[in-house]
């Protein structure tokens, strides 16, 4: 996201870089790239002035596992769609927030469902369905990244950081199992909202601002989950400064 100078690119290439964000990292930035050369150096403009045949044509045969061009070109047509009648996907998600919404998630079911409304197919497996169990945590992650700023996310949209859910992937649960934050065995929404609501004791108004650090912890110098916890915990060996969680 940080390439793009402009606003309107940030946000489209933050959803592509979101709902690829599954499977090992050089797949993932090597399919994103793949998908973002096709698009140009202003995805923004590629997608308002590329007629469907266009679109469809150029985005043929990428792929990312078992997530096809096609599905990418029904996802960016129906994000086109929602930008022709909001102008921006920061402002559908403004407008579409409830009052009844308890925090992100839910507004992320209402934000989903406008992406649907605009032409999203059911079975596209690119996008997480938010009212389903799961934790979605792909795109809880580009929520953290749309509305967090700070060095690590460029933000962008108005929304507050404190209704902000934990993007829950495997990492970051096994990380909130050994603190005590939950204990789902399995990473669902459930769970998602029990390490938020955990964090949230420490920074009732950005609980998921440890999310890049922990979850790095786990694959940090092949760290064994006891020398983890111990690190957490302030175990012997380690110490705590701007550059993490280190041995001395």
């Amino acid at each position: 996201m940080r390439r793009y100078s402009h606003a309107e690119d940030r946000e489209i290439v933050g959803l592509l870089a979101a709902v690829v964000a599954f499977g090992r990292v050089t797949h993932i930035l090597q399919s994103l790239e793949k998908l973002l050369e096709r698009m140009g150096p202003r995805p923004a403009a590629w997608l308002r002035e590329r007629g469907v045949k266009r679109m469809v044509s150029d985005l043929e045969g990428w792929r990312h596992r078992w997530a096809t061009g096609i599905e990418a070109a029904n996802l960016l047509l129906a994000v086109r769609g929602v930008l022709r009648e909001w102008g921006t996907l920061g402002r559908a998600w403004c407008a579409l927030r409830q009052p009844s919404d308890r925090d992100a998630h839910d507004t992320l079911i209402h934000w989903v469902e406008c992406l649907e409304r605009c032409g999203l197919t059911d079975d596209n497996s690119l996008v997480p369905r938010p009212h389903r169990p799961s934790a979605a945590k792909r795109l809880h992650l580009y929520l953290r990244w749309m509305v967090r700023k700070d060095a690590i996310d460029p933000g962008g949209w108005e929304e507050s950081p404190a209704r902000l859910l934990v993007p829950l992937d495997v990492h970051m649960h096994r990380m909130a199992r050994l603190l005590g934050a939950t204990r789902r065995s399995v990473a669902d929404l459930r769970a998602a909202r029990e390490v938020t609501e955990w964090f949230r004791q420490v920074d009732p108004q950005d609980p998921v601002r440890f999310d890049f650090a922990l979850t790095r912890l786990p694959i940090h110098d092949g760290m064994k989950a006891s020398e983890v916890r111990g690190a957490l915990l302030g175990g012997p060996g380690y110490c705590v400064s701007r550059r993490g969680v280190h041995r001395p």
